[in-house]
Order: C-alpha cells, then structure tokens, then sequence
C-alpha cells in the first residue's frame, strides 16, 4: 500500500497549496466568493460537474448498481437531467443577476421582504449538505488507512476547511478541477473498464445476475419519481450550484458549460450502476450495497492505479464537500448576519473587511460541520432532511419568481414557510426516509403561494422593473476589483 498512500499523501498535500495560490488571488468579496464571475466554459463544466458528483454518486451511485444494477443509475442520472435543466432553461437569468445567494434574488424579484427566512431554510439545506459529505471522509480513509471514524473526519474536514477558508472560491475552483480530472480518470478511464473484465465481461455478468439487474425501469417508478423530484427539482435551486453560475465570466459560458457539465453526470450515472453490477457479479454476499466501491477498489486494482482511484472517491467527497461549506458560510453571513447586523452598520458602525468575514465564517461553519458530522451516523438520513427542505420550502418561490410574474412576496413568504413547516412535521410523522413529506409538502407550499398572490397586491411596478433590468444583465453593482489575467480556460 505504500505507493497508493504516497498518492493520497501528494493529492491532500496539493490541496493544501491551492489553498495558499488563492489566497493571493483572492482580494475582494467577489474573488473569494465567486471567482470574480471569470470562469471560461472549460474551467465552469469541470467545476460544476465535480460539485455535483460528491460521495453520494460515487459510492452510492455504485451501491445502487450493486442492489439494483442497471437501473441503479436513476439517482445520479436523475442529478445530471436537473443541472441540464438549469443550464438550457435558468443559468443565462441567473448569471445576469450578478447577486451572491438564492436569497439575493429573491429579495431583487419580490421587493426585499423573502430573504432572511429562505437564508435559514437555505442555510440549514448547505449545512447538512456539507455534513453528509464530511461524514464520507469516515468510509475512504477506512479503506485507506485503517482509521479511527472521529480522527478521519477531522482529519478530511480539516483539509477542506483550510483550503476553503484560505483562497474561498478561487481556492476551490483550481482544486475542484483537479478532483475533476482524477474521478474521470480514476472512475471512468480504469475502475469501469477494470471491473467489467474482472467479472468476466457483460455477456457472464448477464449469466450470473437476475434478469432485473438489466431492466432500466427495475428501481422502481415511485423510486425514479422521487429521485427526479428531490434531485433534479433540487439542482435548480440549491445554492451550492447557483454560487458555481455566479462564477461564469458570460450568461453563455453558464450555459454551454453546464450543459457539458450536465452530459458529463448522465455518463458517470452510468458507469457507477455498472460497476455497481460488475460488483455483485464478483462478490454477491457483501454485507451493505455500499460497501461494494470500497471492496471491487482494495481486492482487484493493481497498486498505484488503487491509489489514484481512492483518490478520486476523495476527490469526489471533497468537491462537493467544499461547494456545500462556502455556499453554507455565504448564505450565513451574508442573508443571516448581515441582515442582523443591518441595524448596527446604519447607526454607525465601522466598514468591515468583506473577504475577512466571509473568510471567518467558513471557518465557523466548517467546525461546525466537523462537530455534527462526528456526532451523526446517518448520511442517508441527513441528505433526505437537506433535500426535503430544500424542495418543499424554496422550489415555488424560485421557480414562481422566475416564470410568474404575478407571484408576491406575501405568496413567496407564506410558500417558504407552510413547505417548510408541512416537510418538517410530515417527517414526524411519515419517517424521514419517507416519499410523502417533499410530496405534500411541495403541493401545500404551490397551493398557498398561488393563492396568496393572488389574494394580495401586486408587486411593486418598479420592483418588476429593476428585477427585469437585473434580468436583461443590466444595473447590477459590481465590487470586485478588474484583473488583468482573466480566466478564460
């Protein structure tokens, strides 16, 4: 194992170093929170596309080819469908808004009154998002190095925090396309083509397995369904990926990028359900489906290449690790805090430094992460609560906002709070595994949001219009400082 730990060893310390180069890059709020919106289509489909595809399409993705085989796919596919849909129909909008949260845009569309109750149910979706993916760390240096749960997750965590704090956004950029090019290298250039041969090739996989592992539709329609509810419905809005659209230098570049990005996941869908299902062609008695990534990596890749693909599950861990951190550190300093401290700025108080902030409340967050991902076992549990949320509380008032000019900031806020509050109690008392939670939840929150709006007042006729000029890319107020090296990769 030594060449795959000095492999590991080298990726962590890389980390590390593009942690310091953007720190020297990143000198105002917009550099170290949206790259200074100057991402080419090439640097944007990497890093979009290594956001997305965290642990839970890597090794959940092949743990899901191993219980279901084919069909396993639908999760991460249905990830990869939502960030095409956002890409054609959204990111050019959203690009143009030049804001830096969810919430900044819908105060922009509704007049300033929905931001700070969307900031918390957008806050506490990132947090657990940025727990589920630090809890992972647990799982890869088990394999790795035999390691204590509590010491892995401190010690993967505290890789991520330190980068993400040092350089923000540029920091994770440059590392989220280095992890990028190790998972396609890693996932889809060795371990798929490896494990279809190690298992004899897809004519003996189809001798030895059940005719259901073929069967596309063989997860089960109820299960695709809510997959594309929470899934593709939550890459529309999450703010983890509208920060990754904020950074692209063009409303074109959002959109041609994220459609590769998009392309890029379908395929990665698919090569997790198959070496998923090559998986249980080679050992059909594993005790959980996900141990099945960890297991096909440590007993049949030769050394080095064992190594590089460990690195990519890490890899895949950290990308979306680090989006959900400063997505969660955004959101709580600038539509939390700064709305609480409005009071004190106004009467006086001193100008802070923007990037020193944000810089501190990456650092909260991520201890915080730290704490509650080794105080929590369950990842599955944890992600459904995030997503649940997520969908149930902020899909209307997005998505109205966006396409329905009659919606109101009494809808908006009555939508976030009823689908919120109807996904939290419906968790009660369904389970928090359950399907009917983001479903009643959704359905209460689209009914009172049309309802409301159209029980009161209109927006404001120059509120529709500053919004329409934001969406035409014209009147936003930009505070980065212009740079003479543009990034146009």
């Amino acid at each position: 194992m030594a060449v795959d730990y000095a492999v590991i060893i080298v990726y962590l310390a890389g980390m590390l170093a593009m942690g310091w180069w953007g720190m020297r890059r990143a000198k105002s709020k917009s550099e170290f929170l949206v790259a200074g919106r100057r991402l080419g289509p090439w640097m944007y489909s990497g890093t979009m596309a290594a956001i997305v595809l965290g642990g839970a399409s890597t090794i959940g993705g092949v743990g899901l080819g191993y219980q279901y085989g084919l069909s396993g796919a639908w999760m991460v596919f249905t990830i990869g469908l939502g960030l095409l849909a956002l890409s054609v129909f959204f990111s050019a909008r959203i690009a143009r808004l030049k804001v830096y949260t969810v919430s900044e845009m819908l105060d922009l569309r509704y007049g300033g009154r929905a931001g700070l109750i969307s900031g918390v149910v957008m806050w506490a979706y990132t947090l657990m998002l940025a727990v589920t993916s630090t809890i992972a760390y647990a799982t890869i240096f088990d394999v790795l190095f035999d390691m204590n749960r509590t010491v892995a997750i401190i010690l993967g965590g505290a890789i991520v925090v330190a980068y993400s704090t040092l350089g923000g956004m540029w920091s994770i950029t440059l590392t989220d396309m280095v992890q990028f090019v190790v998972k396609t290298i890693g996932v889809l250039l060795l371990l798929l083509p490896i494990a279809v041969i190690k298992a004899g090739g897809f004519s003996e996989m189809k001798a030895k397995l059940p005719t259901e592992y073929f069967d596309p539709l063989g997860i089960g329609g109820e299960t695709i369904f809510t997959y594309v509810l929470i899934y593709t419905f939550g890459m529309l809005i999450g703010q983890d990926i509208w920060q990754r659209v904020f950074t692209a230098r063009t409303d074109r570049t959002a959109r041609w990028g994220g459609t590769v990005a998009g392309t890029y996941c379908l395929v990665y869908a698919i090569a997790g359900a198959v070496i998923g299902t090559a998986a249980k062609v080679m050992y059909p008695h594993l005790p959980s489906a996900d141990a099945a990534f960890a297991t096909i990596v440590k007993d049949e890749l030769p050394v080095g290449i064992r190594g590089l693909v460990l690195a990519a599950a890490l890899a895949a861990v950290m990308s979306t690790s680090s989006g959900a951190l400063i997505a969660c550190a955004t959101v709580a300093n600038n539509d939390i805090w700064s709305r609480l401290r409005g009071a004190v700025t106004r009467s006086g108080g001193e100008e802070h430094d923007e990037v020193k902030g944000n810089r501190a409340f990456i650092l909260i967050m991520g201890v915080a992460v730290i704490a509650i991902a080794i105080a929590l076992n369950n990842v599955v549990e944890a992600l459904t609560v995030a997503y649940n949320l997520l969908v149930g509380g902020l899909l209307v008032p997005i998505l109205g906002g966006l396409l329905w000019r009659r919606g109101t900031a009494a809808g908006a806020l009555a939508a976030v709070s009823v689908g919120g509050l109807a996904v939290i109690g419906l968790m009660a008392s369904y389970g928090i595994l359950a399907n009917e939670p983001v479903y009643y939840g959704l359905l209460a929150s689209l009914a009172v949001y049309v309802i409301v709006s159209l029980a009161t007042k209109p927006t404001d006729a120059a509120v529709l219009a500053a919004w329409r000029e934001r969406l035409a890319g014209r009147g936003a107020d930009s505070d980065e400082t212009p740079a003479a090296d543009p990034v146009t990769v």
